[in-house]
């Protein structure tokens, strides 16, 4: 398959495809059964599973991107597209992006790999015979490639994708910070406090934040410096984007995996295009000039926008799967 995109003549602007497809499917629903995982620090992963199960199908594991979750449009998307192409598809929350706050005072970060690690381990112990894959968007995406890149060989995966990833974080932070007049800081950002501030009992016991304080941050690298690093042993804002950071990596990469990214990501800088240099044999790069950060929406008629991400991932899955009957 041609993994090059071209975006919808109507929607040139990479704002335009970073914003507008949230509202193209403002009905959509996926149904989902929820399940509590116990993680072997005694808290919980919840996943959100699609309701059309097979017995025998391929599994899928989709990841959300910064304060996502399963009514983000791209996950509800992705998971039915995933369930329509054959797949049993399940989401993973990150910590505290469930429906109840997470028990400890860790949350979670952009490269946090275990809890993928606990989830793909288990889903392997449960479906023994079944092939698992994964897609990953946004920091959901740079959580997979760096999960890829430390387990190489033993990844538990036969195929991934990964999806506008900030694989360099420094930078992409500074982007974030004046893009869009600030919007899309401001809107990360709001998120984020609200999310913090209903587990903030336990974490001052770590941290010495009260809620006035917390509500008062208005900069993404000082949440970072001041709550993201210092939570999850980091020395401060730019230690963790360093060590956190998927683009050291991708070199690293023996599952097969499908990186997607747009030169033109309002939300990402230059030096977090991932560049063919960069990246292992396993890796396809689907690097394209338009489609924002996780739009990539083609199409001729502007009533009906076509999801490519929903049709390229399936078939990229699939492709993997016959490949290995072979």
């Amino acid at each position: 398959m041609d993994y090059s995109f071209n975006s919808a003549w109507w929607m040139r602007n990479r704002h335009a495809q970073t914003i507008l497809p949230r509202f193209f499917r403002p009905l959509q629903k996926v149904p989902v059964k929820f399940e509590e995982l116990t993680t072997p620090d005694g808290d919980f992963l919840e996943l959100a599973w699609a309701k059309e199960q097979r017995p025998n199908a391929p599994l899928a594991i989709v990841l959300h991107g910064l304060e996502g979750n399963i009514n983000s449009f791209y996950a509800k998307g992705m998971l039915k597209a995933l369930t329509q192409k054959g797949f049993d598809a399940v989401l993973m929350h990150f910590r505290n992006c469930s429906r109840s706050a997470n028990r400890l005072p860790r949350a979670y970060h952009s490269g946090e790999t275990s809890d993928l690690g606990f989830l793909i381990q288990t889903l392997k112990q449960r479906y023994v015979d079944r092939p698992l894959y994964a897609v990953g968007f946004s920091l959901g995406g740079n959580v997979l490639a760096k999960y890829l890149g430390e387990q190489q060989a033993q990844s538990g995966l036969h195929g991934a994708a990964v999806i506008s990833a900030p694989h360099h974080l420094s930078s992409s932070c500074q982007v974030i910070r004046k893009s869009c007049y600030g919007l899309y800081q401001k809107y990360l950002l709001d998120r984020m406090k609200r999310s913090f501030a209903r587990k903030l009992d336990t974490i001052t016991d770590v941290l010495t934040v009260d809620e006035q304080q917390l509500y008062a941050i208005d900069d993404l690298w000082q949440f970072d410096n001041l709550i993201t690093a210092p939570l999850h042993g980091f020395e401060d804002a730019e230690d963790y984007y360093a060590k956190a950071s998927a683009q050291h990596y991708l070199k690293d990469i023996v599952t097969p995996t499908l990186v997607i990214h747009a030169k033109d990501d309002p939300m990402l800088s230059s030096q977090a295009v991932p560049k063919p240099e960069q990246v292992s044999d396993s890796v396809t790069l689907a690097v394209s000039n338009t489609g924002g950060h996780v739009g990539f929406i083609s199409g001729t008629n502007p009533l009906k926008p076509q999801f490519w991400l929903e049709k390229v991932v399936p078939h990229y899955f699939n492709e993997l799967s016959q490949r290995k009957l072979k």
